[in-house]
């Protein structure tokens, strides 16, 4: 097939809008679905200058989504004396993984001459995801262990490195496959929380100093856009899936919606559209954080609703293995 604009080869079809692109055409409808959530969610504080710049810090994992997240924002604003990029990359401890995905994090922030921190679970918490695996003394998949680690390294690092908003590169496939998780689950009280990391905009939301505000600024780009993104601009990108990934319920969800998007091209567009306005309606409701009070944790300090925040429970519950 030829690209509607050009004439030229495409490379892509887009089924829920119809279209077909070339190379040069894609690249650039991504780039402008980032550009275009950036600025419809206020990103970048009207009151930010050269001299009093915002610091943006992207969790650079090393995969397709934040290595394209990080390559576009560096085009966008990597000239641009008011915003200051700064990549966080964390390792997990997973042998024969992570120290690829993070060589390609390196190779990618070099190029791109921007600053990159790396902090792992071994010298901040004395674990190794190898080990909590086979320890499990929660009895939970290894996903949850992890996700509680790594969010509690991005804000509190985020918040080290003076932060004024956290950027994840979360695609449409993982926000639609997490929008229809909690709405199955019937959690609206998660739907606050979601919408809290970020489903709106900055402008029209209270401001708190207990988080480092979050973005998503390529949730509008399907994952198999992304991972052509990568491969066409021939990013360092690690696309490998984790061994230890086993979130069967995830799985099945997603499995769902690549269906209904097969059948029913727009689906995770049109899911995405109902939710953002359900979320805002939640987060109004529940305020955010269930309507708890935020106080610190006794063992860490770390923000949480209460006495002792989840990780410090997990790591307590591993020591007395």
């Amino acid at each position: 097939m030829d690209c509607d604009r050009c004439g030229a080869d495409a490379v892509m079809h887009a089924a829920y809008s119809g279209a077909h692109l070339c190379e040069n055409h894609f690249t650039r409808s991504v780039e402008k679905r980032v550009r275009r959530r950036v600025r419809e969610d206020n990103l970048l504080a009207s009151d930010a200058t050269p001299e009093s710049p915002e610091t943006w810090v992207i969790g650079l994992s090393g995969g397709k989504d934040s290595v394209v997240l990080t390559e576009i924002l560096s085009d966008t604003f990597g000239k641009d004396p008011r915003v200051e990029l700064v990549a966080l990359s964390i390792h997990e401890g997973i042998e024969g993984y992570r120290d690829e995905s993070l060589a390609a994090s390196e190779e990618l922030t070099e190029a791109l001459d921007i600053q990159h921190t790396v902090v792992g679970y071994e010298e901040e918490f004395g674990v190794r995801m190898d080990d909590v695996v086979e320890d499990d003394p929660e009895n939970m998949a290894p996903c949850a262990y992890c996700g509680v680690f790594r969010r509690d390294l991005l804000e509190s690092y985020a918040e080290e490195l003076g932060a004024d908003k956290l950027l994840t590169g979360h695609n449409l496939d993982d926000e639609a496959q997490t929008a229809l998780m909690n709405v199955l689950e019937g959690d609206i009280k998660q739907v606050a929380k979601h919408f809290d990391a970020s489903i709106g905009g900055f402008d029209d939301r209270e401001e708190t100093e207990a988080f480092v505000p979050r973005a998503k600024p390529l949730r509008d780009v399907p994952e198999k856009e992304v991972a052509l993104y990568a491969h066409l601009k021939d990013l360092p990108a690690h696309i490998t899936e984790c061994p230890h990934a086993s979130e069967a319920y995830r799985g099945e969800i997603q499995e769902l919606l690549l269906k209904l998007e097969e059948n029913h091209p727009g689906t995770r567009h049109s899911i995405m559209s109902g939710y953002e306005e359900l979320a805002a309606l939640a987060a109004d409701a529940y305020g955010g954080e269930d309507g708890q009070a935020l106080r610190e944790c006794t063992e860490c300090g770390s923000t949480t609703s209460a006495d002792v925040c989840r990780k410090c429970r997990l790591l307590a519950s591993m020591e007395a293995v």
